[in-house]
């Protein structure tokens, strides 16, 4: 098998038993601190990665008991300088490394001062024109257009969007809750009054589905953390089950019990691209390229920055300024000395 972000070719196999028994604790220690199920599965893979990289280095399989920080630097700076991997991409590598040598293995790392970090360019987001917006969201209907108008109007990501449970959505006071979103923060945003009724429509297309689960011996909706045991009648409530389904039941991969969990992401991002494109498009558009428009939008329209940060989430009001950029620039509608000089 050929690593993607290693490069090397590896036979993947579940020994020794030693690797297991690691990777069982590290799940453990993820479960414990109830870690997302896509963090848990970034994490190990890493972690085999590490693994993999000094078994080909040393021609033998090493516990990361007996590694540390020179191992952990020299993995990195591998997938800096051979790889050429992105920021983001390193930074969750030795997330991942960082938990395992402390969380789990009670090693923590010191300074590592030869570790040569990715830097990330600043890059301004790409946005859309209100009517490029409305370009491509006259090629999604259904679900998926849906969940996109949801994305521009609401300022969501498309994980967030798709976590929605009913009881997320309060259509008296034009409000929706999202739940545990990036960095595990509630926080509250606008639910726009013209998906009012295709919002309510859809809860009703969900408690249609939802007596046919419960009819069918199933229903129950998976619920976070202890939830389950302090109340495990919710699991079946309406109010618990996600406004966007997905289309079948399946089982729980930490669990093995049987849930409608939320549509997969892919199947909306796959109708944004083939939308983006139908309506021509050259700009690379994605799920969260409306959610980039939203908050500059309703910058140029004069809704404070402060009110865009809370909308979004965002814990640090550097991270909304940047649309702030955008929306400056956007309105500066300024004559080009080339176009001066023609006239």
């Amino acid at each position: 098998m050929l690593d993607r972000f290693s490069g090397e070719h590896y036979t993947e196999t579940r020994s020794p038993s030693a690797m297991s028994a690691l990777l069982d604790d590290v799940r453990s220690a993820l479960r414990r601190r109830h870690m997302s199920y896509a963090t848990e599965k970034s994490y190990l893979g890493w972690i085999r990665r590490f693994v993999h990289f000094h078994a080909r280095q040393q021609g033998a399989y090493v516990h990361p008991r007996h590694l540390g920080g020179p191992e952990v630097e020299a993995f990195l700076n591998h997938l800096a300088n051979e790889r050429d991997v992105a920021a983001s991409t390193q930074t969750q590598a030795l997330s991942a490394l960082l938990f395992l040598f402390d969380a789990v293995l009670g090693q923590p790392l010191g300074t590592m001062a030869g570790l040569t970090r990715v830097r990330k360019p600043p890059r301004l987001p790409t946005v859309l024109s209100q009517a490029e917006v409305a370009a491509v969201l006259a090629h999604l209907d259904g679900t998926a257009g849906l969940i996109a108008r949801l994305l521009y109007g609401s300022g969501l990501r498309v994980s967030g969007c798709l976590r929605l449970r009913v009881k997320d959505l309060d259509f008296d006071r034009a409000q929706i809750t999202v739940r545990s979103g990036k960095g595990d923060r509630d926080r509250a945003t606008v639910l726009p009054a013209s998906l009012a009724e295709p919002l309510r429509a859809q809860v009703a297309r969900v408690a249609a589905l939802h007596r046919r689960d419960l009819a069918a011996g199933f229903g129950d909706a998976p619920l976070p953390h202890a939830f389950a045991r302090k109340n495990p009648s919710a699991a079946r409530a309406l109010g618990w089950q996600f406004v966007f389904p997905a289309s079948r039941i399946s089982a729980d991969p930490r669990t093995g019990a049987f849930h409608r969990f939320h549509l997969d992401p892919s199947v909306v991002q796959k109708a944004v691209r083939d939308a983006a494109r139908r309506a021509g498009i050259a700009r690379r558009v994605t799920c969260h390229t409306f959610r980039h428009s939203f908050a500059t939008h309703l910058i140029e329209t004069g809704t404070d920055v402060r009110t865009v940060q809370e909308l979004l989430g965002h814990a640090k009001l550097a991270t909304t300024q940047v649309y702030l950029h955008v929306a400056r620039l956007n309105g500066l509608r300024m004559t080009s000395p080339l176009d001066r000089l023609a006239a």
